[in-house]
């Protein structure tokens, strides 16, 4: 199993979307690229902790591809608003790809290219090395599907 790691805004709506994808055997939602030792809810929220909402996700390489996992992410959200999803904002909402390898970090950045004609404004994704992924708490994890719902409003990047 491999891992891969994603902010794309809440990370609800994330979790939700990758968590459908065949060859993906786990998901958890959490906070990732800040400064701070092990972050609640509330610390992230304040936008002075650095982390980003992530989604990290366990997936089988021999089921499905991180190019996979790539094209998804541009597809679920707008990676051309800094620091912003729908009425989302601050840091903590910010588009990222946490690199675990250097192959992952060469996937990253050729998929920025791949991607980028589908969009009007320039992609702002960050792609850095994963650093520590501290575990959100229970409530956050499976958010959408505890309340039977199966995704949160996207906005549009057309």
């Amino acid at each position: 199993m491999n891992k891969a790691t994603f902010a794309a805004g809440c990370f609800w709506g994330i979790e939700a979307t990758f968590a459908k994808i065949p060859g993906v055997t786990e998901t958890a939602v959490g906070y990732e690229g800040g400064t701070l030792d092990k972050p609640t809810y509330e610390d992230v929220c304040t936008d002075e902790s650095g982390h980003a909402e992530v989604v990290q996700v366990t997936f089988d390489p021999a089921l499905v591809s991180f190019d996979k996992l790539l094209d998804a992410f541009w597809a679920m959200h707008d990676p051309t608003t800094l620091n912003r999803q729908g009425p989302d904002h601050g840091s903590q909402y910010r588009s990222a790809i946490f690199t675990h390898s250097d192959e992952q970090r060469r996937q990253a950045e050729a998929s920025v290219k791949k991607a980028q004609p589908r969009f009007k404004r320039p992609i702002v994704t960050a792609i850095v090395p994963a650093a520590t992924f501290y575990r959100a708490e229970e409530y956050h994890q499976r958010y959408l599907a505890k309340r039977g719902i199966d995704h949160c409003h996207l906005p549009s990047h057309e």
